[in-house]
């Protein structure tokens, strides 16, 4: 472990998802009435039930929209140019870069959540990867 990994402040929710996501267990919450969200959550967003369980991500989701990023923020520097897409999963939609050309990319290309690093600062970010 680096410095910096020893020094960077864990984000539970979100890197226990990032965690499971590596692990190939990736997984959102659902309420009873059906609405998708990613965790953490203590209530659906959506109708405000408390009751949520834990469900499988499928393995693959659809390209819905995306965009080529050329000026990034300065924690993506160095990574840039490079896609951000929200791709849908069924009951949830995630953001998060793609790992190919823009030109590789279009509404509807099926593609793989993973997890990667920014070549900027080394932090762990959602991607996904072309099927």
């Amino acid at each position: 472990m680096t410095r910096e990994d020893s020094d960077r402040v864990r984000d539970e929710g979100f890197d226990d998802f990032l965690d499971a996501l590596a692990d190939g267990e990736g997984y959102y919450v659902e309420c009873a009435n059906g609405h998708g969200s990613l965790p953490p959550r203590r209530v659906c967003p959506h109708c405000g039930s408390a009751v949520l369980a834990d469900e499988p991500l499928p393995e693959t989701g659809e390209v819905v929209t995306h965009t080529q990023v050329h000026v990034p923020t300065p924690a993506f520097a160095e990574d840039a140019p490079y896609v951000n897409a929200v791709v849908d999963f069924g009951a949830v939609r995630l953001t998060g870069q793609v790992l190919a050309d823009a030109a590789d990319v279009t509404v509807g290309t099926t593609v793989e959540p993973a997890v990667s690093e920014t070549a900027t600062t080394g932090e762990r970010l959602l991607v996904f990867e072309q099927r």
